[in-house]
């Protein structure tokens, strides 16, 4: 964003200079051409402008539910290390009960 920027002032300052050596640095003779370039600048400035803007907010979006979705998946794996280490615990207390009911000689 920060060099787009940098690009947009370049360019504003070659418009600017440009403007003035066709008009031998007098405002008087500005006429229809220069205005219709003028806003022809500015529509293809907002033209890429939004186009960049649209770009970079989808890039944000996408890198945002990204990020939800792995915390959601840390989420629900530790619940299931948390389920499997109960599990766990239950079947060693079941194995124990089972040794001390049937023990093998």
């Amino acid at each position: 964003m920060k060099s787009l920027s940098i690009t947009g002032l370049i360019l504003l300052a070659l418009s600017a200079l440009l403007f003035y050596l066709t008009t031998d640095f007098t405002v008087d003779k500005i006429g229809l051409p220069h205005i219709m370039g003028i806003m022809g600048g500015i529509g293809i400035g907002l033209i890429i402008g939004g186009m960049v803007g649209y770009v970079s907010k989808g890039s944000a979006v996408k890198a945002e539910q990204r990020r939800k979705e792995f915390k959601q998946l840390q989420k629900d794996k530790e619940e299931l290390e948390k389920q499997a280490a109960e599990i766990a615990k239950r079947q060693a207390e079941l194995d124990a009960q089972d040794k001390n009911q049937n023990p093998q000689i």
